[in-house]
Order: structure tokens, then C-alpha cells, then sequence
């Protein structure tokens, strides 16, 4: 069995798509055409030093990593068993899946990129060797509220998110404790209950377009289970306000073939955690 996996915002590079762009010329130009700008440039070169933005990496590494996988059809690669993808990542995976089109797809990464982009009050946390519930425990102790785990990503890293002061007590509780952590390059405190307004406005959004069922299995990052039958969409606006559950997406996998193997598209970083994922930590 194999699991293909889409990696999401943070691995983006400057001069990522470079290997694809020129063989398929008619989609990156009716991209370009979409977002209003010009995707080869902003992935190849980044005059502007766009690429970072959130409005601007979401349908970038959406479009770029959708030409990776059309590749690996045209090159009659092993097909994938089941796909699933870290957050932005997921929007990949349910267009592998034939659940909507790359057109439908970009325009939905655009209005949430956007959306994210525009909730910028805030900002998360990587917190090493740490399970959530004692993370919770221990910021409790020290009278930190308002911190959220907005993602698992293996048995010993964890992400959190909150607002500015909420999050500077955190790292201060964090580092008087001695307990490992490091800020993420983000402009908001995505998949928590700060991302509400933007939950509401996306799930409003995508009545404007209807979903096909996944023809290969879907794995959610709200469930870490298979996407089920009329559920794409509120799957699509809870994830806004839902930690990523990454280990428990893999764990499910594992638990259901010893023999599993992964590919990764975009990166590196999913194979990482899927190895620290099956060592156990």
C-alpha cells in the first residue's frame, strides 16, 4: 500500500516549480490569469519578496505541488492507495483524489490564504518532548489561558497557538521550565479558535461549489480519518479552527498495513515525522 503525502505552507523555497513550469505551460499561464500575478515569477525568482505571505504561498504551493502530481501521472508512477496532506497540504490530496478540478482547487487556496493572511493577530509554536496535556498543565500552573494545540505533528513535537501577550507567556513559561520551543514563521495562530471569523466567512465561500467524492481515500486532518460521503466542505472549514492531527493520520495508516510506504510531494519534512512517527517519538 501507498500513501502519497502533500506537504503545506512552510516549505515553500524560492525557485520551487522550476522543474515543472515549462511542461505545462497552459496551466501555469491560466493560473497567472486567476491569482492576478505571475506565478513563475513569484515561485522562481521573488522579486518582491512575496512568496512568504500567506495570500501568496497557499495558491503557490497549492499550483506547484498540483503540477508535481500531474508529473507523476504522465510518468505512470506507482498509483497512491490513499493521499493526505499537512493542512494546506490536504487541498492537494483531495485534488489527486479527483474532488474537484485545479481550477476549483486554486480558487479555494486563494479566499483561504487570504482569509488567514487577513487574521494577523497572532502567531504559533513548535514545543519539543512535551504531550499536549501536560503542555496545557504546566501553562495552567503558571496562569497562561488562551493557548490552543493547534497541531500534532509526532509523539514529541506539538504546535501551539495564541494571541501576542498570550504567546510571549507562554515562551516565558516554556524556557523557565526549561522545555524546548521554537516560533514559527507565521502571521497568525492558524487551526485555532482565534481562526473563527475566517471559519464563517470560508464556510460561506464554499456553498459557492459543489465536491465530488474522493476516488482514492482522503485522509482529514480534523478526524485523522478517511474523508466520509457530503463532508468535504465542513471538513474544509473546521480545519481553519482545528489543530492538525498529524500523527493520529498516520497512526491510522500504520495501523491498518505494516507494510505502508510513503511518498512525499514538496518536500521533505512529512517523511521526517512519518519516521519519528513509527520510532515512536
Amino acid at each position: 500500500m501507498l500513501a502519497v503525502m502533500f506537504a503545506g505552507q512552510g516549505s515553500q523555497e524560492k525557485g520551487m516549480g522550476g522543474e515543472v513550469f515549462e511542461r505545462y505551460p497552459g496551466l501555469v499561464q491560466f493560473a497567472s490569469d486567476v491569482l492576478g500575478y505571475d506565478l513563475v515569477s513569484l515561485c522562481t525568482e521573488d522579486p518582491d519578496h512575496l512568496l512568504a505571505r500567506t495570500e501568496y504561498t497557499q495558491p503557490a504551493l497549492y499550483a506547484v505541488n498540483a503540477l508535481r502530481t500531474f508529473e507523476r501521472v504522465h510518468r505512470e508512477d506507482r498509483p497512491a492507495d490513499c493521499y493526505l496532506g499537512h493542512s494546506l497540504g490536504e487541498y492537494n490530496a483531495l485534488l489527486a483524489a479527483g474532488v474537484f478540478d485545479f481550477e476549483t482547487g486554486l480558487r479555494l487556496v486563494a479566499k483561504r490564504g487570504e482569509l488567514m493572511a487577513a487574521a494577523s493577530d497572532g502567531g504559533m509554536t513548535a514545543v519539543m518532548d512535551t504531550p499536549a496535556e501536560r503542555l496545557l498543565q504546566i501553562l495552567a500552573e503558571d496562569g497562561v489561558d488562551g493557548v490552543d494545540i493547534a497541531g500534532f505533528n509526532t509523539g514529541s513535537q506539538v504546535v501551539i497557538a495564541a494571541t501576542p501577550p498570550v504567546l510571549t507567556a507562554a515562551h516565558d513559561c516554556l524556557a523557565r521550565r526549561e522545555i524546548r520551543f521554537v516560533p514559527l514563521k507565521v502571521s497568525a495562530p492558524f487551526h485555532s479558535r482565534y481562526m473563527e471569523p475566517a471559519r464563517v466567512r470560508f464556510a460561506e465561500f464554499l456553498t459557492q461549489f459543489s465536491f465530488a467524492e474522493p476516488a482514492t481515500p482522503v485522509i482529514s486532518n480534523v478526524t485523522a480519518r478517511p474523508y466520509e460521503p457530503g463532508q468535504t466542505a465542513r471538513m474544509l472549514a473546521e480545519q481553519l479552527v482545528t489543530p492538525v492531527r498529524w500523527t493520529d493520520s498516520v497512526r491510522t495508516l500504520l495501523d491498518g498495513d505494516d507494510g505502508l510506504e510513503f511518498d512525499e510531494i514538496g518536500g521533505l519534512a512529512l517523511s521526517h515525522m512519518v519516521y519519528k512517527i513509527k520510532a515512536g517519538a
